[in-house]
């Protein structure tokens, strides 16, 4: 059979299963031995006992499930509460007023969590509330809190770029740093987008608050100081040296259960429920990264990511041409698929064509990051919107659509970022 067959086959193959309700890791997993069994003469038990076992053993992923449950610690203490009170004084005179606080709420719990569903539920929980009982339109506070949220991936520490570092063999201390700076620049251009719809639109903003003196502010700015010593533990202990991701992971749970205790939210039932639910999400990721690691070595013996690559330079796209191909793949990829399995799935196949191209990895990971951010709120399989439909009740194409200027945004850093690469390369250069 050709490549284009062979191709053809797996994907249907890959739909198919899909399609009939199996979960993704068993999904992977099943094409995997159907790759092996067709069209290598390896066998196919053998392959797929050694793979697993090697995906599962990786010391690098410890560091995945120390901050999904750092992450479902955080969620249940009063944090977003206690943000809200820290952040909404320095708001008022911005155009826009408390619309930052989702942006802003965003971007420092996303420093602490490295889920985007984390960050967009938790935030929520804060801002969606408060900002409609004062009045602001519904639609900017539910589409700003859904493109925010998408920081929970792109801000260090990130769940996906651990997902990423290991799947393309490329340092998660050095992608964390390159996070930094394109997290800031995203994070800016939704604030940005608010302030000039409110200069726009200046009868849809509510009046400010009564004004607060310099020292107030600082005063009512005391409960922002939990997550802002979390923060430098987690992320200063990697840049410093000191510690690996996986160590700071570790320090990462314990601060959050230092937090969780002193707010009085730390109890057996807490303690309970965020280990029960971060080993419920971990679970899952790894089921998904093991189906991925055999199917990356099935794809291998059959030679797929090879023939691709000489396929795809056969083309002769220029770097620009291949890299908007790749963002339009994913963002069409992200309409059926969650952001991990978009990435472990791809990467076997996608990488050898990316280093051929002379694209750093380290860039390259940053940009999937956002494309993935980008399919997180796009239907049909949207987390964001999903986790949104939850709290508000509202319909996942309603919710899509207030998401359109977010999306576009994303679609500008994306542009950004590639004909400006030092926003994501200058500081992994440094370390």
């Amino acid at each position: 059979m050709s490549d284009i067959s062979v191709a053809a086959l797996l994907i249907a193959a890959l739909f198919l299963i899909l399609g009939s309700g199996v979960w993704i890791g068993l999904t992977l997993s099943g094409v995997a031995w159907i790759a092996m069994q067709m069209f290598s003469s390896r066998p196919a038990g053998d392959a797929m006992a050694v793979t697993i076992w090697g995906s599962a053993s990786s010391w690098t992923l410890t560091a995945l499930p120390l901050f999904v449950w750092m992450g479902e610690i955080l969620f249940r203490t009063r944090l977003s509460q206690d943000m809200f009170k820290g952040l909404a004084p320095w708001m008022q005179r911005l155009p826009g007023r408390l619309l930052h606080t989702n942006v802003v709420g965003c971007a420092i719990f996303a420093a602490v969590s490295g889920s985007s569903a984390a960050t967009c539920a938790t935030i929520g929980k804060m801002t969606l509330p408060e900002l409609q009982r004062r009045g602001y339109p519904q639609d900017m506070v539910i589409g700003t809190l859904a493109g925010a949220g998408t920081l929970g991936l792109l801000i260090p520490p990130s769940i996906i770029m651990i997902v990423y570092g290991v799947a393309a063999d490329v340092s998660i201390a050095r992608l964390f740093i390159a996070g930094v700076v394109p997290g800031i620049l995203l994070a800016l251009l939704f604030s940005g987008y608010i302030g000039v719809w409110a200069l726009l639109n200046p009868a849809k903003v509510p009046a400010a608050d009564a004004r607060m003196s310099f020292a107030q502010k600082l005063h009512a700015s005391r409960s922002l100081i939990p997550v802002t010593l979390l923060i430098l533990a987690v992320l200063g202990s990697i840049y410093a040296g000191i510690a690996t991701a996986t160590e700071a992971a570790a320090v990462g749970v314990v601060g959050a259960l230092v937090i969780s205790a002193a707010q009085g939210s730390l109890d057996w039932t807490t303690f309970r429920e965020s280990l029960l639910g971060a080993t419920r999400l971990y679970c899952m990721m790894a089921l998904i990264l093991a189906g991925a690691a055999f199917l990356t070595l099935a794809m291998g013996y059959i030679g797929l990511p090879r023939h691709l690559a000489e396929w795809i330079g056969s083309l002769g796209l220029s770097k620009f041409q291949l890299v908007m191909m790749l963002a339009v793949f994913y963002i069409v990829l992200g309409c059926f698929l969650d952001g991990i399995s978009m990435v472990v799935l791809t990467m076997g196949v996608i990488m050898p064509t990316v280093t051929g191209a002379g694209i750093d990895p380290i860039w390259f990971g940053i940009f999937i990051v956002i494309v993935v951010e980008l399919a997180q709120i796009t239907p049909p399989v949207g987390f964001n919107l999903f986790v949104l439909q939850g709290m508000t009740g509202k319909d996942l194409l309603y919710i899509a659509r207030v998401t359109v200027p977010m999306f576009l945004l994303m679609v500008a850093a994306v542009f950004l970022i590639y004909f400006f690469p030092d926003l994501v390369t200058w500081l992994p250069r440094q370390m």
